[in-house]
Formats: structure tokens, C-alpha cells, sequence
């Protein structure tokens, strides 16, 4: 594939580029900001998530109780969508990069969710799942919790600051289980707590020239940060 990634003067042309790539992470570590660059710099469509689309949203982060089960089952709907879609364009043989698995989804719920709505959940979650496509490569962001509110401040979107530390926390550690146990395609783990991948050509660099080594297996990127 004749590529030059023309924002860190990579040539690519020697490399087989994986075609679908998913970020993952918990809220704040950055996930949408490196699909987007690196879905600038491969030259990919992107698939994100559209949290501002959610009209139960902004209510969770104030009062997760009452509006857990609506903002669980709008992202489900909203995802399974956008999967939909991205199958029915499978005859073109797409490139995409993801700022989200499939698989996330159920990991949110069993957080949020008491038992009855978690059955509820699980139930049309069930009849909804489609067939999703498996990436080529999945890229997990991590950062400890206290990081995640850093970033989650730093960035200031208002609905966000209202996020209960504890709730991260437990999200996070959701996160950590999730992939120790994940093999449904290759891993890379990157610890982004000094690393910033989005405005330090370095550390982005770095991360590329790495991934794109990635063929199977679970892989460890724990880079020391460029100035």
C-alpha cells in the first residue's frame, strides 16, 4: 500500500497495514484523539463513538442511578448501528479505525446497572448483537484513575465534570480484568500515563513503528517519553 505518513515522515509502503484497528480505554485516557490521528496518518475511515448524541448522558454523570439503564441501551443502539453499517460496506473491503469494541458495551453495563437491569440489558444485548466485525488489531490505552480525572478536567467538557472519581475507578479496574482475559485478536497495551500521542511526534512515532511489528499475541508498549 503506497502511504506516507506525512505527519511524522513514516514511509509505509513496505509495511502490510492492518485494515481495521479499534482503540479502547477508559473515559479521559485518550482513545478518540489517537484514532483520529492515526486514522489520519494510515489514511482510514473512522467509527466513533458519538457520546454527544446521547440525550441520557449528561443526567448519568449527575445522577447515575435513575439514568443508567436508558444511557446503557442508547449507546447499544447507537453501536450496534454503527457496526451494521460498517459490515454492509465489508463487499469494498473498508479500512477503519474504531474508538470502540463491541465487547465494551456488556463491561459498562455489569457496572452501572443493578441486577434487574442488567438482566434486561443482557436480554436485548443478545437479541440486538450482531456479527461484528474482529479487528486486526485492538490498542488498549491505560492510565491510573487519578491521570484519567486529570485529563478529564484538563479537557473541560462540562457534562464530564461531574464524574464520580469512585465510578472511574471501578471502571477502570473493569477495564484491566477485561484484557487480561482478552484473545479475540492481536493486543497492544500501551501505558499512556507519560506519554502523549497526540502532540509529541515522538511518543506517536514510537507507538506506530510499533504497532505496525503486530501480527498475534498480546504485546506490552511501555515507552520511555520523548521530550
Amino acid at each position: 500500500m503506497e502511504l506516507l505518513a506525512n505527519d511524522i515522515n513514516l514511509d509505509l509502503s513496505s509495511y502490510e497495514l492492518p485494515r481495521f484497528i479499534a482503540v479502547e480505554g477508559p473515559i479521559g485516557v485518550g482513545k478518540t484523539s489517537l484514532a483520529k490521528r492515526l486514522a489520519h496518518t494510515f489514511n482510514y475511515d473512522t467509527l466513533l463513538e458519538q457520546a454527544e448524541e446521547n440525550p441520557f448522558l449528561e443526567k448519568f454523570y449527575t445522577d447515575r442511578r435513575s439514568a443508567a439503564l436508558p444511557t446503557q441501551l442508547f449507546f447499544l443502539f447507537q453501536r450496534v448501528k454503527q457496526l451494521q453499517a460498517l459490515r454492509q460496506r465489508d463487499i469494498f473491503q473498508p479500512v477503519s479505525i474504531a474508538d470502540f469494541l463491541m465487547e465494551k458495551d456488556p463491561l459498562f453495563a455489569q457496572v452501572t446497572l443493578d441486577d434487574d437491569e442488567l438482566e434486561l440489558y443482557q436480554n436485548v444485548y443478545s437479541q440486538l448483537t450482531v456479527d461484528a466485525p474482529t479487528p486486526d488489531l485492538v490498542i488498549y490505552l491505560q492510565a491510573p484513575t487519578d491521570v484519567l480525572m486529570e485529563r478529564i478536567q484538563h479537557r473541560g467538557t462540562p457534562m464530564e465534570q461531574n464524574i464520580d472519581p469512585a465510578y472511574l475507578r471501578t471502571l477502570n479496574d473493569a477495564y484491566t480484568q477485561f484484557f487480561y482475559y482478552y484473545e479475540q485478536a492481536p493486543l497492544l497495551i500501551v501505558n499512556a500515563t507519560e506519554i502523549d500521542l497526540v502532540n509529541n511526534d515522538g511518543d506517536y512515532r514510537t507507538l506506530v513503528e510499533y504497532l505496525l511489528t503486530i501480527k498475534s499475541g498480546k504485546h506490552y508498549f511501555n515507552p520511555t517519553p520523548h521530550p
